[in-house]
């Protein structure tokens, strides 16, 4: 396959391994779009995305406007470049149809998941939060509707019970990279139709919020155990203890049941024991160890460290 030209954009982290392969494979990248620099850190210091830093690095060209919908000079230079394909992986920003009908052989999307589950902004939070086996990438010829283009290409992956949603992310992130590499050719050449999604297995990811983040005792402990590892690295659940915010980085089921609640004299949140291997929690149907904790103005440490500043037996999480 002799190199496209191609544009790419996309915003974080998740989409640098796909620059970074289209490149590797010899592709000719005219240009990157990514949002623009936004203050960042406690100096509030304006800050590149992780995918402007990859393409300056690169000596790419890098556009970064505010908006396509509302800028025609912007959707005026970005079909200007006579790209042949634009890959989009998690941009963040719409892109009107002047943008779709761009390119050649128009606008194809990494997504992470496997559509159409979970089309929209958080589809790796959200498939480990419903508990979901498996996930995975699909390739996807865009329109106009969110998520809704059919699908070239897709690869699943096993959504391992102990495998944080950083970690998820980070397994996502080098098989998008895999999966546009192997889907690239047949879109090129045409010769591969994509398939329809039935809109009717649709359901949504609707975008993280720190609030969500706050444990509930009374739901059950399988369900916190997800909300934790789906919140590592953001937002990081969270619960109070004495008025104060307790973070809580990792936990496990250590009774899983679907129907026993706790005794009624034993409320959802109280401190079942407090030994150095976790932290023992009732739940409204099991019990949760905490094994990782954060407590105010502190760094992450084991229930170990924790405990060795402060005794919880007893003590009732949640308050």
């Amino acid at each position: 396959m002799p190199p496209l030209r191609l544009i790419f954009a996309g915003t974080p982290e998740f989409a640098v391994p796909c620059l970074t392969a289209l490149l590797e494979a010899g592709q000719t990248v005219i240009g990157v779009y990514t949002q623009p620099d936004r203050p960042a850190g406690r100096g509030r210091q304006l800050q590149m995305s992780p995918v402007k830093t990859a393409a300056l690095a690169q000596g790419l060209p890098v556009y970064q406007p505010e908006s396509l919908k509302r800028d025609p000079e912007a959707v005026a230079a970005l079909q200007a470049l006579g790209a042949d394909l634009m890959v989009v992986v998690a941009y963040g920003l719409l892109l009107p149809q002047a943008v779709l009908a761009a390119p050649r052989l128009g606008c194809v999307n990494v997504h992470a998941s496997l559509l159409p589950r979970w089309r929209g902004a958080a589809p790796i939070q959200r498939a480990m939060l419903a508990g979901d086996a498996e996930t995975g990438i699909c390739i996807m010829r865009m329109e106009a509707g969110l998520d809704t283009g059919p699908v070239y290409h897709r690869i699943s992956t096993p959504i391992d019970a102990q495998m944080s949603g950083g970690q998820l992310h980070d397994r996502l992130a080098a098989l998008g990279a895999q999966a546009l590499l192997e889907a690239l050719p047949e879109i090129a050449a045409g010769s591969r139709a994509p398939e329809p999604q039935d809109d009717r297995q649709a359901t949504y990811a609707h975008k993280l919020t720190k609030d969500e983040a706050a444990i509930d005792w009374q739901q059950p402990a399988a369900l916190i155990a997800r909300q934790v590892r789906a919140f590592d690295p953001w937002p990081v659940a969270y619960t109070q203890l004495d008025g104060a915010t307790v973070r809580i980085w990792s936990a496990e089921v250590e009774i899983e049941t679907e129907t026993a609640a706790q005794p009624a004299h034993i409320l959802p949140g109280t401190v079942l024991t407090a030994e150095r291997r976790g932290i023992r929690v009732a739940t409204g149907s099991g019990v949760l160890r905490l094994t990782r904790l954060q407590p105010p103005g502190k760094k992450p440490m084991s229930a170990a460290e924790y405990l060795n500043a402060r005794q919880l037996e007893g003590a009732r999480f949640g308050c």
